[in-house]
């Protein structure tokens, strides 16, 4: 048996608390490998109360005791023993969502736990109690060792899977952003995951332009023909099969998701706004070039709905069973 997976429990006035119970609920049903809460005993057990499930709650001092309890209760690594506030964090809940993430990696990294499962945070919170990063990707990857650069964000779900070369920026500052030796480096990394992670012996990378029509052939822009062209000609030089660049808005239909494993995107929104089209209950934030594995489901803390019973745990399900099975390759590889 390959260790159980850390789920970190993200900032507790958010939803992780809940949706982290109402996945361990449905983990017989939906198949799930053994995982455990990195966090907090008090507030998981008064979080699946207020969503009016019963999940009885264990407290475990190391990953080797989730085996002996999961399949009656949900075993949690208590940090800290705080009051369940759903829609009202504090800097205590931004200390512990802190501790467990840089817990829950360090489990990870030591091989005590197989992979590491994120939940949502708050950016702005964790700022005011120390945290540097602009997120948990960059944190992980600091902790692992890995340049931020080299960490690539992938949402994969049933229908798509899309990585976009920039993230979080503004429109306006793509072009300047994008260079072939970018996309080259981050199509590159994809690739090779995409084969460790994923059994995919020779991904297919569809490469998407960044203007309307990809350019058609310069008239829409020049960054197509002088950027994303020759980033594509190397990767079929470095035996990637990646081809493009192509127009956006013929990328994403049924037909055409057939040709290829991941749609390489130029810029946020190009990238995330088919996924959640398509998957957005089932969709998956996975961080790509790293030496553990690492998802996260795709959504915030949700402060609005936490503690409502309403939000979906479709996500959070797909990000513990996708992060089962890529620790389980890596295990057999």
């Amino acid at each position: 048996m390959q260790p159980p997976l850390a789920l970190s429990i993200g900032d507790p006035a958010g939803v992780g608390p809940e949706l982290a119970a109402a996945a361990w609920a449905l983990s017989d049903a939906e198949g799930l490998p053994p995982f455990f809460v990195v966090g907090s005993a008090r507030v998981v057990e008064e979080a699946a109360r207020r969503r009016g499930i019963t999940v009885p709650v264990c407290t475990v001092k190391t990953p080797d005791e989730v085996a002996d309890c999961f399949a009656g209760s949900l075993p949690v690594l208590d940090l800290a023993d705080l009051p369940y506030t759903p829609g009202e964090p504090d800097d205590a809940g931004a200390e512990l969502a802190l501790n467990a993430l840089a817990t829950a990696t360090g489990l990870v990294r030591s091989g005590a736990a197989s992979a590491l499962v994120t939940g949502p945070i708050a950016k702005s919170r964790l700022a005011r109690v120390g945290f540097t990063h602009p997120g948990q990707t960059e944190f992980v990857a600091e902790a692992c060792g890995i340049a931020p650069e080299n960490a690539v964000m992938m949402l994969a779900g049933p229908s798509l899977r899309v990585v976009p070369i920039t993230v979080h920026v503004s429109l306006r500052s793509v072009p300047d952003l994008l260079t072939a030796d970018l996309i080259r480096s981050r199509a590159a990394i994809t690739a090779a995951a995409l084969a460790r992670d994923y059994g995919i012996a020779r991904p297919r990378l569809a490469v998407a332009g960044l203007n309307p029509h990809a350019g058609e052939d310069g008239r829409m822009g020049s960054e197509d023909m002088a950027v994303v062209a020759p980033a594509i000609a190397a990767l079929r030089d470095a035996g990637i099969d990646a081809f493009g660049p192509l127009p956006p808005d013929t990328m994403f239909h049924a037909e055409a998701r057939e040709g290829y494993d991941v749609a390489i995107c130029m810029y946020h929104d190009q990238a995330l706004i088919p996924l959640k089209a398509l998957d957005f209950d089932a969709g998956v934030n996975v961080t790509l070039g790293l030496p553990i594995v690492r998802t996260s489901p795709d959504h915030g803390t949700a402060f609005g709905i936490a503690g409502t019973g309403t939000a979906r745990v479709g996500p959070t399900i797909a990000a513990l069973r996708m992060a089962g099975q890529c620790a389980a390759r890596r295990a057999t590889a």
